[in-house]
């Protein structure tokens, strides 16, 4: 690693396997870095929250940011990392993107490349390439926030560990001892979200690892509280543009939520 870090080059490629359930320990990095994962997914914590990752999707992880990593499955993983002054204005946050076919064919030949490789021959024209087309990859919204008050925090991560889509604002007010109203503009001032927005989101990220897993879309569904299949499938079109089989098998077309397309630039 500290070969990449120290490398000269502006935009450096690492190539990684890892096996399921390996976590790398919080840490973080000099430069930023653009995750992918070609099999398996991926999910980032942050103190800020949570990001799953699916199958040929990235994350942008900017440098400095102190991050653990899961691995749900066998992962294989392309990576880049670059110097900050690398590219131009980019997110200061952590965020998942969608990527082409083109991008991850770039990614495959990137991470084939030396640390050192040659800036004026094909190396070079490959990564100023990849540099250009990062600026256009669509955000996916695939994040969690986790609230900063600590006993809120607790019942989101309890949560988060097992989502039901019928819990209420009446039960989850009546926990924290306070007024149904008062909990909902403290979920919000503490999470940017509301609590049914929020409690969404939540069956959205836990459902991800276990459909890369290959879990029967009907289980998910009705483990989740969802009263039928066809319930949780709208949903999930709804959130990510596609339905769950036709969004994990990658095609270009769903990469990124329908109605979107903002640019991670």
């Amino acid at each position: 690693m500290e070969q990449i870090e120290d490398s000269p080059r502006d935009i450096v490629a690492l190539g990684n396997a890892y096996i399921d359930g390996h976590v790398i320990a919080p840490h973080s990095h000099r430069r930023t870095q653009l995750l992918c994962a070609t099999s398996g997914a991926v999910m980032v914590t942050t103190r800020h929250g949570t990001w799953v990752m699916p199958p040929q999707r990235a994350i942008w992880i900017p440098a400095g940011s102190v991050h653990q990593v899961r691995m749900l499955g066998a992962v294989r993983s392309n990576s880049l990392y670059l110097k900050p002054s690398a590219i131009g204005a980019m997110p200061a946050d952590c965020c998942v993107v969608g990527l082409s076919a083109f991008m991850r064919a770039l990614l495959a030949e990137a991470v084939e490349l030396p640390a050192d490789y040659d800036m004026h021959g094909r190396a070079g024209a490959l990564m100023n390439l990849i540099r250009h087309e990062i600026a256009d990859l669509p955000v996916v919204p695939l994040f969690l926030p986790v609230p900063g008050h600590e006993v809120l925090a607790s019942m989101c991560r309890a949560f988060l560990a097992d989502p039901s889509i019928h819990e209420t604002i009446e039960a989850w007010s009546g926990r924290l001892g306070v007024r149904p109203r008062s909990f909902t503009r403290m979920f919000r001032r503490e999470t940017g979200m509301s609590f049914m927005a929020w409690r969404q989101q939540a069956c959205l990220i836990a459902a991800l690892p276990r459909l890369v897993a290959g879990e029967p879309v009907t289980t998910i569904a009705m483990d989740l509280g969802y009263d039928n299949p066809a319930a949780f499938t709208a949903m999930f079109r709804k959130m990510l543009g596609a339905s769950p089989r036709r969004y994990l098998a990658g095609q270009d077309d769903v990469l990124a939520p329908v109605g979107t397309g903002t640019p991670l630039s």
